[in-house]
């Protein structure tokens, strides 16, 4: 079945009737993020001009009789409507349908820019379009070629689509019957038809250039595109992507870019041409501090374990807890153990948090004697949400959460706190309490 949404594209209202109504559920996704169950109803009217997904296409959003649609689907000749409705819909009652026109229009146009795309790189390299993504913010197509594509051949691409947006090409959408394969000779059926599908297809024609089997709408003149921005390219496996945008979403784009030029200005002191520079600079300077505070926390470790070895063994500590919170340096635990004398029970963390109520990750260390390194490790990872594992008086783990860390050290006083010991009485009041 072909619905009015595909014979007329850009209709924005229609009043049609309803065919049946039932109480359906949705995980709705929203549209920044999150997702949402929703009540309502699956309804099936006579016609639509609500898209339903379909074609690499996703569905189109509107009302049905002033309530939301957050859902259509294709079940075979027919789009099932998930209405937002806290009343069913009652059967061959007349409904008015509205479309969100700028989902749609935004959706036309990134869908016949890639009809566009595809036809260009089929021709100027031979290549195939597998698949394609509509994506929210910038769209791609899947090409079947190893060979990583240059710039300068999506530089040609691109001026190929926009030198056709400008002479303003015919974008025309015929209905052929799929048993006549004359109708087929230049048609593009890159996934083939539905299984499911009824009546004649549809192949959407762009003047010159090509024609391409396809359910989705079309703008009808490529003038209505605007433009098209290839982005780049990427090798995925064995195949290319071809990232773009086409219209409105390339002056998003650009509005997004200059944004940001904007931001990285006022934060480098220095205009765009200089932006590179300065980052450069940056990431020296960043990289030539960052080795000298770790030179620092090498310096630290090892003064804080010879602090220990220089005292009297009896004046040793039987436990020794340290924690850095400057950064996640496993080179100042491994500094420190390197140094420190044994004798000694270790309990070592380093974490990239200010505090030690906080939920930073990190990592810890014990060292010490194996039985009470097997019985705190475990615990210890437990109280900091963490994993680790160890063996033979060490143990090493990954922890999410400094939260805890009173708790842990609680459990190592009592562990080491020493045991109170009852004397015996000497051994003449022993005698002595025997006689009476």
């Amino acid at each position: 079945m072909v619905f009015k949404c595909q014979e007329d594209s850009f209709l924005k209202q229609f009043k049609t009737k309803i065919v049946s109504s039932e109480f359906a559920t949705l995980d709705w996704t929203k549209p920044h993020g999150g997702v949402e169950k929703l009540k309502g109803f699956n309804v099936i009217c006579e016609d639509t001009i609500l898209f339903p997904e379909g074609g690499g296409q996703p569905c189109d959003y509107g009302t049905l009789g002033g309530f939301p649609v957050r859902n259509v689907q294709r079940k075979g000749t027919t789009a099932v409507h998930f209405v937002e409705s806290p009343t069913s819909f009652e059967q061959d009652a007349e409904v008015l349908q509205t479309l969100d026109y700028a989902r749609r229009l935004d959706h036309m146009q990134q869908h016949s820019g890639q009809h566009l795309i595809t036809a260009l790189f089929d021709r100027e390299f031979k290549y195939d379009t597998t698949s394609w993504s509509l994506g929210s913010s910038v769209s791609h197509i899947q090409l079947s070629t190893p060979h990583l594509i240059s710039r300068e051949s999506l530089d040609l691409i691109e001026r190929q689509a926009n030198d056709l947006i400008r002479e303003g090409r015919e974008v025309s959408v015929v209905l052929v019957d799929p048993e006549v394969a004359q109708e087929f000779q230049d048609a593009r059926a890159p996934r083939g038809l539905p299984k499911d599908h009824e009546g004649l297809a549809r192949v959407v024609r762009i003047e010159g250039i090509e024609s391409n089997m396809c359910c989705g709408t079309h703008v009808s003149n490529l003038s209505q595109l605007q433009c098209i921005k290839l982005l780049f390219a990427e090798k995925v496996k064995t195949n290319i992507f071809v990232h773009f945008v086409v219209g409105e979403r390339v002056l998003g784009k650009l509005g997004e870019v200059f944004q940001r030029e904007q931001q990285l200005t006022q934060a480098l002191k220095g205009g765009p041409g200089q932006h590179l520079e300065l980052v450069q600079k940056l990431q020296q300077n960043v990289k030539g501090s960052r080795k000298y505070f770790v030179q620092l926390l090498k310096d630290f470790a090892t003064a804080e374990a010879e602090r220990l070895e220089d005292l009297p063994k009896k004046e040793r500590p039987k436990y020794f807890a340290l924690h850095r919170r400057d950064g996640i340096e496993v080179d100042f635990i491994n500094t420190f153990l390197r140094v420190a004398p044994e004798g000694i029970f270790y309990f070592l963390t380093v974490s990239e948090g200010v505090s030690a109520g906080s939920s930073a990750k990190g990592h810890l260390v014990l060292r010490g004697d194996p039985e009470i390194v097997e019985i705190l490790g475990p615990q210890i990872v437990e109280l900091l949400e963490g994993k680790g594992n160890g063996k033979e008086g060490n143990f090493q783990g990954k922890i999410n959460n400094l939260s805890r860390l009173q708790d842990c050290q609680a459990l190592l006083e009592a562990q080491f706190k020493p045991k109170k010991i009852i004397e015996a009485p000497p051994a003449n009041e022993v005698e002595l309490a025997k006689e009476e």
